[in-house]
């Protein structure tokens, strides 16, 4: 079985932001969405809700973004 670093994607308040991908990107986008979908036993729906989780989870797991967090950089604040 594969080993996805997303698990089952969660409900929360959505805030619209509008984007553009390239083509390759969305279309990878849905393969993963259908291959989580798979591993989870569930349905993902609409392959566009995965890539919150996914920025989350790359923010989440970048060393250079949470020192600068932590050491308070100007150029990073906090979250609100």
């Amino acid at each position: 079985m594969t080993k996805l670093k997303l698990g089952p994607i969660t409900d929360d308040k959505p805030v619209k932001v509008s984007l553009e991908l390239p083509a390759t990107v969305h279309s990878d986008l849905v393969a993963y969405a259908q291959l989580l979908a798979h591993e989870t036993g569930g349905s993902v729906g609409d392959p566009v809700k995965l890539i919150s989780p996914m920025i989350e989870r790359f923010m989440a797991t970048d060393r250079g973004f949470a020192k600068a967090r932590r050491n308070g950089d100007r150029e990073c604040p906090s979250a609100s």
